[in-house]
C-alpha cells in the first residue's frame, strides 16, 4: 500500500515539474501617453536558463502574433503587429519573455504567453485594457481656457471703455477690430481642439492657437494706450512689458509641453496666461481711472493744442 502511495507522490512531484510557472499579471491598462506597450510573461521556475531550449508563442485571441524559437533563433511576427517583439531576448534565460509592441498596433483584448523549455512548458494570459484619458489633467485645461477668455474679455472691456470715452480715428478702429476677430477665431478653433481627448497632432495644434496668437494683444495694447494718451506714461509701458514677459512665459511652456505627454511644464503655461490676465486687468483699470480722472479735461496733449486753435482764431478774425 505504501508502495502505491509513493508512486502518486511521485507522480504528482513529476507532473508539477514538467509545469511552467508564472508570476501573474492580470490586467495592463495603457494611456494616451504610452508609445509603447509591454505585456509581462515571467517564469519563475526556470531550469536550464537556456535560450537554445526555450520556444515563446504570443497570442491574441487564439491567434499567433510574435513567436520565438531558440533552437533556431528564428522570428515570427503577425504582419498586422511589425513592432511585436521580445524586451529583451539577452533576458529570456531568466525567465523574462514580455512582449514589446507599438500602442498603435495593440489592440485591447486578451493575450496569451506560451512558453516551453525542453519537455516542460506553460502558459499565463494578460489582458490590455485602454484607460481614455487626455494630453493635460481636465483641471489644467479648465484653467488655460478661463485664463485665455478672461483676457480676451478684458480686452474687450477696456476697448468698450476707451470707445465710450474718446473717439477712435477709422483706421486704428479697423486695426483693432481685425486683430480681435483674428485673436477670437484663433481662442475658439483652439479650444475645441484642445478639449479634446488623446494626445495627438490636434491636441498639440489646439494649444498652439490657445498661445501663440496671443501676440496680437501686445500691439493691440499699445494701440489702445494710444488711443487714450498722446504720450504713453511710463505706466503704459511698464504694462505693456507685464504683458510681453506673460507671453515669453506662456510660449515657453508651451514648447516645453508640446513634446511631453503627459506635459511636465502644463503649469508654466499657466502661469505665463496669468500674468497676460494680471496686466490686462491692470490696464483696464488704468485706462477708467485715467478716463474718469480726465472726464472734464482734455486728453493729455489736447491742453496745449487748444489754446494754439482758438489763438490762430483770433489771428483769422
Amino acid at each position: 500500500m505504501w508502495l502505491l502511495a509513493v508512486w502518486v507522490l511521485l507522480s504528482a512531484a513529476a507532473a508539477g515539474s514538467a509545469q511552467l510557472v508564472f508570476s501573474v499579471t492580470e490586467v495592463v491598462e495603457r494611456t494616451v501617453c504610452n508609445k509603447t506597450v509591454t505585456l509581462p510573461c515571467h517564469v519563475t521556475n526556470l531550469k536550464e536558463n537556456n535560450t537554445y531550449a526555450m520556444f515563446v508563442t504570443w497570442k491574441k485571441q487564439g491567434k499567433i502574433i510574435f513567436s520565438f524559437d531558440g533552437a533556431t533563433q528564428a522570428f515570427f511576427k503577425d504582419p498586422m503587429v511589425p513592432s511585436a517583439d521580445l524586451v529583451s531576448q539577452a533576458d529570456l534565460p531568466k525567465g523574462i519573455a514580455s512582449l514589446k509592441l507599438n500602442s498603435a498596433e495593440a489592440e485591447d483584448g486578451n493575450y496569451s504567453c506560451k512558453v516551453t523549455e525542453s519537455s516542460r512548458e506553460g502558459e499565463t494570459r494578460v489582458e490590455l485594457r485602454n484607460r481614455s484619458g487626455s494630453w493635460f489633467l481636465l483641471l489644467h485645461r479648465a484653467i488655460i481656457i478661463a485664463l485665455l477668455f478672461l483676457v480676451l474679455v478684458l480686452c474687450s472691456a477696456q476697448l468698450s471703455v476707451i470707445a465710450l470715452k474718446y473717439e477712435i480715428v477709422p483706421q486704428k478702429k479697423m486695426g483693432i477690430i481685425v486683430a480681435g476677430i483674428i485673436f477670437t477665431v484663433a481662442a475658439v478653433v483652439g479650444t475645441v481642439l484642445f478639449v479634446q481627448d488623446g494626445y495627438t497632432a490636434q491636441n498639440q495644434a489646439g494649444l498652439g492657437l490657445i498661445v501663440v496668437p496671443a501676440v496680437i494683444l501686445v500691439p493691440l495694447q499699445y494701440f489702445m494706450f494710444g488711443i487714450v494718451f498722446d504720450s504713453l506714461p511710463q505706466a503704459t509701458f511698464a504694462l505693456i512689458g507685464l504683458k510681453i514677459l506673460g507671453y515669453i512665459i506662456a510660449v515657453v511652456g508651451f514648447a516645453l509641453s508640446v513634446s511631453a505627454c503627459p506635459p511636465l511644464h502644463g503649469s508654466v503655461v499657466i502661469a505665463g496666461l496669468a500674468i497676460m490676465a494680471i496686466a490686462s486687468l491692470l490696464s483696464l483699470a488704468y485706462v477708467f481711472i485715467m478716463g474718469s480722472r480726465m472726464k472734464d479735461h482734455p486728453r493729455p496733449g489736447k491742453a496745449v493744442e487748444e489754446p494754439l486753435n482758438d489763438a490762430k482764431g483770433v489771428m483769422l478774425e
